[in-house]
């Protein structure tokens, strides 16, 4: 003896309320398994440290006080080696004519 289609929907929907899942006849992927689920976000936040105060943080908070942050200088010192080297990064264009002054013919 079979049952009509109509009568299992009804039966569906009569399950679906008193487990409180959702309805979906379909099959349609809704991603109701994901919406479950706790929510990451704070987790992930808890495991990364705060974040701690900077020298340029400092700088902005105290524009008139002066800093010494001697990782700065290293770096700063290290770029004017390799530029007097001739290895630094170029000087960037400052407008369209220079851009375009060196782009040349393009290949097909």
């Amino acid at each position: 003896m079979a049952v009509p289609a109509s009568r299992i929907l009804d039966l569906l929907k009569l399950r679906a309320s008193i487990f409180q899942t959702t309805f979906n006849p379909t099959g349609a992927r809704l991603g109701n398994k994901i919406l479950r689920q706790r929510l990451r976000g704070p987790a992930l936040a808890a495991y990364y440290p705060r974040r701690t105060a900077t020298f340029s943080d400092l700088r902005k908070l105290y524009p008139g006080f002066e800093t010494y942050d001697e990782f700065e200088e290293d770096r700063l010192e290290g770029v004017m080696i390799t530029k007097s080297r001739g290895k630094g990064a170029p000087k960037k264009k400052r407008t369209a004519a220079e851009s375009k002054k060196f782009q040349g013919k393009k290949r097909r």
